[in-house]
């Protein structure tokens, strides 16, 4: 357990006329409110802010954030307020512990919506505060390094968390030891046994590289001595997690991972860097397009270094990074290494470069109002692999890699995306889905007559791209059914002897929009077009009851004689509607278990799509319905397995066995094979549920020479179609 103290001694060392008191007296409240209460482990609670607030002198913070590092949990997890807080410790210490506090009573239709909303304060706290993410950052951590005296589910939980958006968000704010931690703590939870394989696989050759390091290490070392430069040489293995993550993406096995092994060399000036570089490639041969200048172009977190990879000694090839003595604190450090607080006074401001990203983010997610689209757009942000284009004047734009024109032209301004006929890049016309590279110059021509279309959210990548696309087609569909609305109201009241203009000038539609809690007579003829309200309720609301039911009746009888012999194919109930048809979206095939969404389409009923599905993002939120699963409906729904195995004799006939043995029918099958004596088996089988179709699963991926096993979403042409 660290000490008051120790903490105190770090204060002093970077800070020498920190405010001592504050963090004295934040230790003492801390200890009085949090006395008697317990972690799950069993040790006292103190333990775990005194642990947050050494963290945060790692990252050399102020004595504010130390204070708030102690108090961080007194307002969640005790009676204390945050006047309270306010009284004893000020302003600005309140405010950060207000910021921190996690505010878990607010009740949310999903778990979806719940996390976003988190996400979302979380975002919002950082444009007041960044020292409030920063505390947050080093509770998450101390939370993973002690996160073994949780249940494996929680354990599963925090950890996917933590990898899907802690670990990129310290990435992010420039601060890379803390995120190749936190990957490797929740890959230790996520995968435990792939994770200690790949642990003791490299312990075991760890005696091997160590010497293998301090040789590469001298040679360097003496060829700067050699040409008369100063710096710095060390060498280090790359994370259990990053080794991991590069094996899965490139499908290959730890033999066939070479750069295990990087050098940092640490020089006094930037000219010393590209000198070192040229030393280094005349040592080593590089390898090519294995060279990348952070120095020239920054990342968006303010790294800079250069990254070359070379094949050093004995055909190994390793990684060398060459940056200044300033690059390397800002690489250590990260955002905390700008923000350099007086004792209540930060410096640095809104404009500086280093929230230009989080401005962005700002401002584009007040347009996200759906949890899905906000948790896609977060983790797309969180992700700092950048492109670097021109506009034709010179000007150099930052975007994700695999951004498109599309991205470039919204980031331009929201007219020129709205307005985007094509684009020019490096003076050739290129298609809008094209991705673009490093240096390219971009010119966009428009024209008043072209506008965003649906297509375009499958190659957009920037969030201010897709949000402005979304908004366009939604706006536009509004219009549309509006005009919809209007067909039907003025078809259908003709129909029963009534004009559409007169119920207008009377203001019966007015009268209904009321009753129905709807805004104006458009957003009525909106829903009306999109199908939410039906002609059949407005027109019970004009008519009498015997002259509607009159009407009715022959309509009734024929709609009713055209679906009454049909068998029932699906299990889904349909909150509030009975006997409406339904539809399995293809892109998505949910299964009786799955979490789904419906949607109501245009003339086919109810789409059934499963929760998380990507075109989800595409469908406007006021076609949404709410759908669940038929308990007591007996089906059976297709479902696709792609297994990747050895090819060998026999194991096609295990496999089917394996099917049959979990009582379930194949409908078809496709095997592929690969040069790598692999084969790819495609099966779709007929399964009852999602638990169903994991027994399926289970049973095949205990066959010996499986290698994977996976459910493929996505069914035949033969199923039911979708949106």
């Amino acid at each position: 357990m660290v000490r008051l103290e120790e903490i105190l001694e770090k204060v002093v060392a970077y800070n020498p006329s920190a405010d001592l008191d504050v963090i004295k007296k934040a230790y003492v409240f801390s200890g009085v409110v949090h006395q008697g209460q317990t972690r799950v482990s069993g040790e006292p609670y103190l333990n775990h802010p005194l642990e947050v607030a050494n963290i945060l002198t790692s990252l050399k913070m102020d004595a504010a954030s130390i204070a708030t590092g102690l108090l961080h949990d007194t307002v969640e997890d005790t009676h204390t307020t945050i006047e309270k807080i306010e009284e004893v410790f000020g302003a600005e210490v309140a405010n950060l512990v207000d910021g921190l506090t996690k505010l878990s009573r607010m009740t949310f239709e999903k778990k979806e919506d719940q996390e976003a909303e988190n996400f979302r304060k979380m975002i919002l706290a950082m444009g007041r505060d960044i020292r409030v993410i920063l505390i947050k950052l080093c509770d998450r951590l101390h939370n993973m390094r002690t996160l073994g005296a949780l249940d494996p589910a929680k354990q599963k939980k925090i950890a996917r968390e933590t990898l899907d958006i802690y670990a990129p968000l310290a990435n992010r704010l420039g601060i890379g030891w803390m995120k190749f931690e936190l990957e490797d703590l929740a890959f230790m939870y996520l995968e435990p046994e792939k994770y200690a394989w790949l642990k003791d696989r490299l312990a075991k050759e760890r005696l091997q590289r160590e010497s293998y390091l301090e040789e590469v290490k001298g040679i360097i070392e003496e060829k700067l001595k050699e040409h008369g430069v100063s710096g710095e040489v060390t060498g280090r293995f790359k994370q259990i997690y990053s080794i991991y993550k590069k094996m899965s993406d490139q499908d290959v096995d730890l033999e066939n991972i070479h750069d295990i092994i990087a050098f940092r060399v640490v020089v006094k000036e930037i000219k010393d860097c590209y000198e070192v570089l040229g030393l280094v490639h005349s040592i080593w041969k590089p390898v090519p397009g294995r060279f990348k200048d952070y120095i020239a172009i920054p990342k968006l977190n303010l790294y800079q270094s250069l990254h070359t990879t070379v094949v050093g000694p004995y055909g190994i090839r390793m990684e060398v990074q060459i940056r200044t003595d300033e690059m390397h604190r800002i690489a250590e450090y990260g955002i905390a290494a700008h923000w350099k607080y007086k004792e209540g006074v930060a410096h640095g401001g809104k404009d500086d470069k280093s929230f230009a990203w989080l401005r962005q983010l700002l401002e584009w997610q007040k347009d996200l109002k759906d949890s899905d689209e906000f948790m896609e757009s977060l983790k797309i942000d969180l992700f700092p692999e950048e492109v670097f284009v021109f506009t034709p004047k010179g000007a150099v734009k930052e975007f994700p890699v695999g951004a498109t024109p599309v991205d470039f032209a919204f980031a331009i301004h929201t007219d020129i995306g709205n307005r985007c006929a094509g684009a020019k890049v490096n003076g050739r016309m290129v298609p809008l889905k094209y991705k673009l590279r490093n240096g390219d110059v971009v010119e966009i021509t428009t024209a008043q007559s072209h506008h965003p279309s649906k297509d375009w959210l499958k190659f957009a990548v920037s969030s201010k791209a897709k949000a402005r696309i979304r908004q366009w087609i939604k706006t536009e569909e509004r219009e549309k059914s509006i005009d919809l609305g209007k067909e039907i109201c003025e078809k259908e009241f003709l129909k029963h002897g009534v004009e559409y203009a007169r119920i207008l000038k009377a203001g019966d539609l007015e009268k209904i929009c009321r009753d129905l809690g709807l805004k104006d007579i458009d957003s009525l003829l909106a829903s009306i077009g999109y199908g939410k309200v039906s002609i059949h309720q407005i027109l019970g609301k004009i008519l009498p009851p015997e002259k509607l039911e009159q009407k009715q009746k022959f309509f009734f009888r024929k709609v009713l004689d055209k679906f009454k012999s049909k068998p029932v194919r699906n299990a889904v109930v349909v909150k509030g509607v009975e006997d409406v048809m339904v539809r399995f979206a293809k892109c998505c095939n949910p299964l009786p278990g799955d979490e789904i969404a419906g949607f109501i389409t245009h003339g086919q009923g109810v789409a059934i799509h499963a929760m998380g599905c990507s075109n989800l993002m595409n469908i406007d939120s006021e076609r949404k319905i709410d759908v669940e699963w038929d308990k007591k409906a007996r089906t059976t729904r297709p479902a696709k397995i792609e297994v990747l195995c050895r090819n060998e004799k026999g194991l096609l006939a295990e496999m089917t066995n394996a099917i049959k043995a979990a009582d379930a029918n194949i409908s078809s099958a496709d095997i592929r094979t690969n040069q790598d004596n692999k084969a790819v088996c495609t099966f779709e089988v007929e399964v009852n549920d999602l638990q169903h179709l994991k027994s399926i699963m289970a049973g095949l991926q205990k066959i010996k020479k499986v290698i994977k096993v996976e459910r493929l979403r996505g069914v035949t042409k033969d199923s039911e179609g979708a949106v």
